[in-house]
């Protein structure tokens, strides 16, 4: 029987991940990094079969024993960012681990990473033609310095399966912007175009990072899922191709583009047609310290251009995107932040 470990799960892309892992194959053991009394009882709940590991990621020794004893560590919480996290999953894969029963590590990143020519510049809200191809591109995307985004952790990470390729199968998956309802049984929701939906429905103002033309791609939770299913599937199959794997095995994930500018005026203009806004809308011009002041960290993202392609998981897993495209999702969206206000 496959053991897999996941940090995350009670997050909304983790326990999206966990939802379809347990309904496609639930006789594996599933061992949870969870912190949190709430979350521990919820995931419970829904899910009594699962082992839960009480612990957060600063528990290194914890993530190390941990992942010494799984064959598919798949790490969602913080992953980005928490650079002793993944120090200590690679501790455990070279603990326990041989050619014969090597570890298989699905590594959630972020295409954040692709905000490093804007941050250079310190030109926010103006629109870039740069797009980043996942194959053609992999060798820009994979020398970007360390103090890119999330750079630090991602070179960590394929340093550690490029060292040991017979022991160690490292892959990172690097979503866009993602929407859409999660299925985990905690969170369900993303993060930037809500935090947007939540301050127009409650102020009645259209935010925009400077002029509001940066350009994102996005892409659907179920999306995200699935790929990290085509991976966990090449996993369980022990299929070892090097593409799949190594210091090269990185997946960005996306299935459109948005204008954050546009973004933001859509949302209004259906909020209204809902009844959910009256007119006019005031337009507020931000920078990037007003913006984060304004909905926090994620609305930095309203001023970034992070336009890619991720060619690697459809040319070498097959993978296609699924669900609603994010103008089709938004009126949801919508909906979702008005009725989690009138609940405050």
């Amino acid at each position: 029987m496959k053991t897999v470990f996941i940090t995350g799960a009670s997050g909304y892309i983790g326990g999206d991940i966990l939802t379809e892992l347990i309904e496609k194959y639930p006789v594996y053991n599933y061992r949870l990094l969870v912190r949190g009394e709430r979350s521990k009882a919820e995931i419970k709940s829904v899910y009594p079969s699962v082992s839960i590991v009480c612990g957060d990621l600063n528990d290194s020794d914890i993530l190390t024993e941990e992942s010494a004893g799984a064959d598919i560590v798949i790490h969602t919480a913080d992953a980005a960012d928490h650079l002793s996290a993944a120090q200590a999953i690679a501790k455990g894969a070279l603990k326990m681990h041989t050619p014969d029963r090597p570890l298989y590590w699905l590594h959630t990143s972020g295409a954040g990473l692709l905000s490093f020519y804007d941050e250079e510049a310190k030109v926010y809200g103006e629109r870039s033609s740069r797009i980043h191809d996942d194959v053609k591109d992999i060798d820009e995307i994979l020398s970007l310095p360390d103090r890119a985004f999330h750079r630090v952790v991602d070179k960590t990470v394929l340093h550690a399966g490029a060292e040991n390729p017979a022991v160690l199968k490292t892959a990172i998956i690097s979503p866009t912007t993602v929407y859409g309802t999660g299925r985990g049984p905690c969170s369900q929701r993303s993060r930037q175009i809500y935090e947007m939906a939540k301050f127009i429905l409650k102020e009645n103002k259209i935010p925009v990072v400077g002029r509001g033309q940066s350009i994102g791609s996005n892409v659907h939770v179920r999306s995200v899922t699935r790929l990290n299913m085509h991976l966990f599937e090449a996993a369980i199959q022990q299929r070892d191709e090097n593409l799949f794997w190594g210091s090269n095995a990185y997946y960005l994930v996306e299935q459109g583009e948005h204008c954050w500018g546009d973004v933001a005026n859509s949302i209004a203009q259906k909020a209204t047609e809902e009844g959910l806004l009256s007119e006019p809308h005031e337009r507020i011009e931000l920078d990037m310290k007003s913006a984060y002041k304004l909905a926090g960290f994620e609305a930095t993202s309203w001023g970034y251009n992070m336009r890619c392609r991720a060619s690697r998981a459809r040319s070498l897993l097959g993978w296609q995107p699924s669900g609603l495209s994010l103008d089709d999702e938004l009126p949801q969206i919508i909906r979702e932040e008005y009725n989690r206000l009138q609940q405050d």
